[in-house]
C-alpha cells in the first residue's frame, strides 16, 4: 500500500527534477518541462504553480511561441525571493555570503577572529549573521538557510567538530552551539548546517559551476590551501566525507618521513610543508614548496581520478606563482606517466570559496531528496546514541 510519506517523497523528487532543468536550461517552458522530464504536463503545472507561490520560480513577463506556435510562458529561477547565507569560520577571520539561488554574491563581509574558543565564534557569527540577515530584509529577499564551514574534521550525522587542531578544538558540539546563538540575535528558524571548509568550497564549486547542474565536473576536488590544508571530493552527485567527516585531511598526509613537525603533533605532513603560515616565513622555499604541492596533486588526481582539480585558500592567492608553479608540477608527473591531466583552474570565488559553498549546502541537500537531509541524519544518530 502507498503511505503519504512516499507520495511525498515523490513529490520532492519531482519538485528537484523541474528545478535542476531550469538551473541548467533557464527559460523552459512548462510543456518543454514535461518533455524533458517525463512528467505529465498536469503534474508539472501543479508543481511549477507550488513552485512560484513558494519563491522558487518565476514567469517571464512575455509569451514565446512553441515548436507549434502556441504561445508558451518561459520559466526560470527565481533570484528576487530567496537566498542563501554561507559562513566561513578560518583560523584567523570570520568571513559571510549572501548568495541567490543561481550563485550571485548579494552581500559579503569579513573580520578578524576576536575570540578562538567555541562560545566566541558562535557569538561573533551570530551577530554577523544578524546584520546580514537585515541587509536582506531591506533587499526584499527571505533567509532559506545558513550554512557554516570550518577548517577541521565534522560529523555531520551530529555537527560535531572531530578534530580542528588549527583551532585547538577536539570533539566540539559546534552546531547546536550555533542554533543557540543564531536564535539569541533573533534569526528565523531556518534551517543550519555544519560542514569542513574544503568540503563546502568544492561544493560551491559544483553546484555554482558556470553551466549550473555540470556533472560534466564530477568527480570534482577543491584543494583549499590556507594555515591548514584539507581536500573537498564531490563524487557521484554528492559530497564524499567519509565515515566520520575525515576524508580530505590531506594536511595532514605525511609526505616526508621525520620532516617538519606538525600542528597535529606528527612530523612530515603536507601542512608542514606548505601552510599559509609556513610560507609567511622568512626565506620560505617557495619552490621546493610548490614542489612537494604538486606531489599531493598527482596523488589525489590517481587515487580519485577527478576530472576537476580547483585550488583555493590564502596561500594560494598571497604567493603569485605558487598555484602555477604547482600545477605544472602536477603536469609534469602525468606527462611521465603518459596521461593527460584533470583540468586544473584557481577557486571561481577567491577567498570567498568556503563561504559561498556554506551558502550552497542547503540547496545541495533540497535539490537531491533521496539523500538523508541534515536534519534526518542527526535524528538518527540521536537515536543510536540513545539506544546504547
Amino acid at each position: 500500500m502507498t503511505t503519504t510519506a512516499d507520495l511525498q517523497l515523490v513529490k520532492r523528487m519531482n519538485r528537484s527534477v523541474l528545478l535542476r532543468l531550469l538551473r541548467a536550461q533557464p527559460g523552459l517552458s512548462r510543456a518543454r518541462l514535461a518533455g524533458e522530464s517525463g512528467l505529465t504536463k498536469s503534474t508539472v503545472s501543479l508543481l511549477v504553480r507550488e513552485l512560484i507561490d513558494e519563491g522558487w520560480l518565476s514567469e517571464a513577463g512575455a509569451t514565446v511561441a512553441d515548436g507549434l506556435g502556441r504561445p508558451s510562458t518561459p520559466l526560470q529561477i527565481d533570484v528576487g525571493v530567496r537566498a542563501l547565507m554561507g559562513v566561513e569560520i578560518a583560523v584567523e577571520t570570520v568571513r559571510l555570503v549572501c548568495m541567490s539561488l543561481q550563485g550571485e554574491v548579494l552581500h559579503s563581509q569579513s573580520h578578524d577572529l576576536t575570540d578562538g574558543s567555541p562560545a566566541g565564534v558562535c557569538a561573533q557569527v551570530a551577530r554577523m549573521a544578524a546584520a546580514a540577515h537585515a541587509k536582506l530584509q531591506q533587499l526584499g529577499l527571505q533567509l532559506s538557510s545558513i550554512g557554516v564551514c570550518v577548517p577541521g574534521a565534522v560529523d555531520d550525522c551530529t555537527g560535531v567538530v572531530r578534530f580542528a587542531p588549527n583551532l585547538g578544538w577536539r570533539n566540539v558540539s559546534l552546531l547546536p552551539a550555533l542554533e543557540k546563538a543564531f536564535a539569541a540575535v533573533g534569526l528565523p528558524g531556518v534551517t543550519v548546517q555544519l560542514q569542513n571548509d574544503a568540503d563546502a568550497a568544492a561544493l560551491g564549486e559544483y553546484e555554482f559551476a558556470s553551466s549550473v547542474g555540470q556533472e560534466g565536473e564530477d568527480p570534482l576536488i577543491f584543494v583549499n590551501c590556507d594555515v591548514g590544508v584539507g581536500a573537498g571530493v564531490v563524487l557521484n552527485d554528492r559530497l564524499f566525507t567519509g565515515a566520520q567527516g575525515m576524508a580530505g585531511e590531506i594536511g595532514h598526509t605525511i609526505l616526508q618521513l621525520d620532516g617538519p613537525l606538525c600542528s597535529c603533533g606528527r612530523r612530515g605532513c603536507a601542512e608542514a610543508f606548505f601552510g599559509s603560515r609556513v610560507l609567511e616565513r622568512e626565506g620560505a622555499d617557495l619552490p621546493r614548496a610548490a614542489a612537494f604541492f604538486g606531489v599531493l596533486l598527482q596523488n589525489l588526481w590517481v587515487t580519485f581520478n577527478p576530472r576537476a582539480i580547483v585550488l583555493g585558500g590564502k596561500a594560494c592567492a598571497d604567493h603569485k606563482g605558487f598555484a602555477q608553479a604547482a600545477f605544472e608540477c602536477m603536469k609534469r608527473h602525468a606527462d611521465d606517466a603518459g596521461m593527460p591531466a584533470p583540468d586544473l583552474r584557481t577557486a571561481r570565488y577567491g577567498e570567498l570559496a568556503p563561504a559561498v559553498g556554506a551558502a550552497a549546502l542547503a540547496l545541495h541537500e533540497y535539490l537531491r531528496p533521496l539523500q538523508p537531509d541534515a536534519k534526518a541524519r542527526r535524528a538518527r544518530a540521536a537515536q543510536v546514541l540513545a539506544a546504547t
